[in-house]
């Protein structure tokens, strides 16, 4: 019995204990315990993170972050007065899969699972460019046109 169960949560980890016990025909109760105390598997949700980098991406962002960690260094009063920041706002037109919807049994020793948002489904953007003592300037992106390089 443990190890049908075992099956089934590795065939489909984000299955629940209820639809485990109306398949085999046990309480949830036992099904729980099952799961709780001899697989000693929980349901975790996902970390999300924004972007899923490959490793070159990953080190010009160290790159970056040291440079500007150097600026920062060599004058920190002028340093903010300097700096200009900017942030890409997508505004979505869908509903990402709910925390709950998004669950999976892990057992207790595992990495958690991850979720990437996903960039592909946006109906319009906004960018907004900062400095030290406000706004700099917000632009907002025409419908189906894409942030580039040539639009930077």
């Amino acid at each position: 019995m443990i190890d049908h169960i075992h099956e089934l949560i590795l065939e489909d980890r984000r299955i629940s204990a209820k639809s485990i016990a109306e398949q085999l025909g046990f309480s949830r109760e036992r099904v729980g315990s099952i799961i709780l105390e001899d697989l000693d598997m929980r349901k975790v949700s996902p970390k999300w993170v924004p972007k899923c980098l490959n490793a070159d991406q990953n080190r010009q962002r160290c790159q970056s972050s040291e440079l500007i960690w150097n600026f920062f260094r060599r004058d920190p009063n002028d340093f903010l007065w300097r700096l200009v920041t900017m942030d890409k706002t997508w505004l979505y037109h869908y509903d990402p899969e709910t925390k709950q919807q998004s669950m999976e049994w892990q057992h207790s020793g595992s990495p958690a699972p991850k979720n990437f948002v996903c960039k592909i489904h946006w109906k319009s953007s906004r960018l907004v460019f900062r400095v030290q003592d406000g706004i700099l300037l917000i632009d907002y992106l025409p419908k189906d046109q894409t942030i580039n390089a040539e639009y930077y």
